[in-house]
């Protein structure tokens, strides 16, 4: 498949900048795949104004690969369900991206399956190639790219990438059928390095820029990017986000999207703005357990979906996953410091009629 063969409007959404939720997985206390609270997911998002879901990514547990756990198929196929019903019943159509991991091989059967569910795009780790070397790396985007259209992903050392030098996102950006790049390796310079990568490449037109990085959403969002390249300067911003931050609270994060990007054509950004930036990153200190590198990070997530009654628990597919020591309580000082940004009363409303099957 290529990127010409999507949608037009879904493809011009993602280029005009929308919310992708990272999804996270749903389980019981016996670690079980609950399939209803999957669809209830999958239907709070698309009902919060998201412009797509992504789904086998991060959030959702590389584990559910795991021969011996065997949820991939049964996960993403679900999903998949569950946004054609509803886009069925609505007459819209969302982005659907699905997380693409392993050696070449792997990429290859996720691709194809993911196909053939109507998924439109890849978002490609490289988390098995932690120890390669660029080419090889390259040599494997290329593969893949050459099946299903791809997400780039810059994932953080701290949950499992590694760091990539701007001569390897130089010749990525290059690739023909990539449609965008979600940059999470939450640093500020390795951020730079893709943009001016991608500007570089002559790109900047048809690979759009995401954030992945949770800690400076805000801030991503409304910094114009102006660089000098040799085809003169070029000027970039980040569109949307395609974040696990945003699976949670995902209605407020829309309103945010919506607010910023009415903003970014101001001479000036109102110091109001730069303070709730701030107050964003706090929150997603508290949900990503950043105090402990992370290790809380997905039951993090869960606790909050959980109190909204839209997970029954925090339960992760690995059992040493689990809430960090203080962490618990750092999700009540941000939900009592910011009460502002949750989105209770929109999940309160519409609870019972995600959860019907």
């Amino acid at each position: 498949m290529h990127y010409t063969q999507i949608p037009a409007h879904l493809l011009a959404l993602l280029r005009q900048w929308t919310v992708i939720p990272a999804m996270p997985l749903a389980l019981n206390a016996k670690r079980e795949f609950q399939a209803g609270r999957q669809r209830a997911l999958a239907r709070y998002y698309m009902d919060a104004g998201a412009g797509g879901i992504a789904v086998g990514v991060h959030s959702t547990q590389f584990e559910i690969r795991d021969p011996a756990i065997n949820l991939f198929e049964k996960v993403l196929g679900t999903v998949a369900e569950a946004i054609d019903d509803w886009s069925q019943r609505s007459e819209k159509r969302i982005l659907k991206v699905a997380g693409i991991c392993g050696r070449t091989d792997q990429a290859l059967r996720e691709a194809d399956f993911v196909l053939r569910h109507g998924y439109h795009a890849g978002l490609l780790s490289l988390s098995a190639y932690r120890a390669d070397s660029e080419d090889s790396m390259l040599d494997h985007c290329r593969r893949v790219s050459e099946r299903i259209p791809l997400i780039g992903f810059y994932l953080q050392p701290a949950v499992g990438g590694r760091v990539l030098p701007y001569s390897f996102w130089r010749k990525f950006a290059e690739i023909d059928n990539l449609i965008a790049i979600k940059m999470a390796p939450f640093n500020r310079y390795q951020t730079l390095d893709v943009v001016r990568a991608v500007c570089e490449a002559g790109r900047d037109k048809e690979v759009t820029l995401y954030t992945g990085n949770d800690d400076n959403i805000v801030v991503d969002l409304l910094t114009e990017y102006c660089l000098q390249t040799l085809e003169g300067e070029k000027r970039v911003r980040i569109k949307g986000g395609l974040l696990g931050h945003w699976c949670v609270w995902t209605r407020s994060a829309v309103k945010l999207l919506q607010q910023l990007h009415e903003i970014s054509g101001q001479q000036a950004v109102p110091a109001e703005i730069l303070s709730m930036a701030v107050q964003v990153t706090d929150c997603n200190a508290a949900f990503f357990d950043a105090a402990n590198q992370f290790s809380g990070c997905i039951p993090g997530i869960h606790e909050v979906l959980r109190r909204q009654g839209l997970l029954e628990g925090t339960w992760c597919l690995n059992p040493r996953e689990v809430l960090s020591s203080g962490q618990l309580e750092e999700i009540d000082r941000v939900y009592r410091s910011y009460p502002q940004f949750n989105d209770d009363a929109f999940v309160a409303d519409n609870l019972e009629r995600w959860l019907q099957d």
